[in-house]
């Protein structure tokens, strides 16, 4: 019994140490396993943090060309506001200059008749003044023509 005894503790040997083989041949594969997790960590890590140092790059590049956007709206602001005064100034100029017109027409309208008078008045006096002329000259040319005979 001897000889059962010392073969079940050779055999409780012999599969301890395969187990202690297995074990540790696991142990190493994870040991790898884990150094390769490790180096693929670090390898992210940096990806993220050139990601990151990017991004803020990005984000000030953004920053800035929203300020610069954000000065020019400001700027064609008081392009907005100047070209509404212009607006203003010449709708305020029509107006007057309608009025103007209105009250020219009206002045005319009432003033019409004694125009029309005026102009016929003026009329009569530039041929009575032709007239005149015309009488003038033949007096002078029958005075020139008698006194040469």
């Amino acid at each position: 019994m001897k000889i059962i005894l010392y073969a079940s503790i050779a055999l409780i040997a012999i599969s301890f140490f395969i187990l202690v083989i297995y074990i540790a041949r696991t142990l190493t594969v994870l040991q790898e396993t884990i150094r390769r997790l490790t180096a693929t960590i670090d390898h992210l890590d940096k990806e993220v943090q050139g990601i990151t140092t990017e991004t803020a790059q990005l984000l000030k590049k953004a920053n800035a060309l929203a300020d610069d956007v954000q000065k020019k709206v400001e700027g064609l602001n008081s392009l907005v506001h100047a070209v509404n005064d212009v607006s203003s100034t010449v709708q305020s100029f029509n107006h007057s200059l309608q009025q103007f017109s209105s009250s020219v027409t009206k002045k005319v309208d009432a003033y019409q008749e004694k125009v029309v008078k005026v102009m016929q008045w003026g009329n009569a006096f530039m041929e009575i003044w032709e007239k005149w002329k015309e009488r003038k000259q033949k007096k002078t040319k029958e005075a020139m023509f008698n006194g040469k005979k």
